[in-house]
């Protein structure tokens, strides 16, 4: 074998055991705030706090209406914490549902080592806290980006009213593949998210919410998911919508109120 072929190799090699070991930085960009953080807002609000186990305490909001219609547990992307995403409560708690919002292990005051199967058994924990307060008959969940694997996979354990699904992913490794394709993906990647097998799981209605020109996750990623169960995956396309920018579209903010008015 030509001396060239084995440095390719070798580089491969070790760029994948790189990649293997700092992913967790590469994949996940969050803001980390003191225990002592006070959240402030002008509508009425209460801080959460799940104690997971020893060591693994996950921080919330819960944004809360007086005659609540019901509760949107919302599962937000990779980068920053609630103190950031919380502004888009309001899209939600408009209609007259509360919001939950939930900071990941090492998010926010979230405390832990994160995990694929750690992150969901969290956020499992989260819904069957909810589950106690509301009926799941009037639990939505909403998963963003990264949040969307969480979201399908939570919705396929459990029966809640909807599943909206915002810009999400047919499954983690194809979004990675497609910006590391000399690496092998399958063997380095420690967080798969396989939203096209849990979405087949899925027994509510599910909404799909995707802009047209996001280059980050690709519409195409979406219509494969809408594929698997046209009956029960609604696809809306928000034209011009990019990754990051779909709640600055009307349509994004009529769709929601559709789906929501119900």
């Amino acid at each position: 074998m030509p001396t060239f072929v084995w440095y390719i190799i070798i580089g491969i090699a070790a760029l994948s055991i790189i990649a293997f070991f700092i992913q967790d930085k590469l994949i996940f960009k969050p803001e980390r705030l003191p225990a002592d953080f006070q959240f402030k807002y002008d509508v009425p609000f209460k801080e959460l706090f799940f104690d997971i186990e020893p060591g693994v305490r996950i921080n919330g909001l819960h944004f809360y209406r007086k005659d609540s219609k019901g509760i949107i547990l919302y599962f937000h992307g990779n980068t920053r914490s609630i103190k950031g995403w919380a502004r888009y409560a309001r899209d939600f708690y408009r209609y007259d549902y509360d919001v939950v919002m939930v900071d990941y292990r090492g998010f926010g005051k979230s405390t832990g080592k994160r995990s694929e199967k750690e992150m969901l058994s969290d956020m499992q924990f989260v819904y069957d806290r909810l589950k106690k307060q509301c009926p799941e008959n009037y639990l939505i969940l909403y998963g963003r980006s990264i949040g969307s694997g969480f979201a399908t996979k939570i919705a396929s354990d459990n029966h809640p009213r909807y599943l909206i699904l915002d810009s999400p992913y047919y499954s983690f490794k194809k979004v990675v593949d497609r910006f590391l394709p000399i690496l092998p993906v399958r063997f380095v990647l420690q967080y798969h998210l396989r939203t096209d097998l849990w979405i087949r799981k899925v027994k509510c209605h599910t909404y799909i919410i995707h802009g047209t020109r996001d280059w980050l996750i690709p519409i195409r990623h979406s219509e494969k998911l809408q594929a698997i169960n046209p009956d029960m995956i609604t696809l809306i396309r928000i034209h011009g919508g990019g990754h990051n920018n779909l709640p600055n579209f009307p349509e994004y903010h009529n769709f929601i109120r559709d789906i929501l008015k119900d």
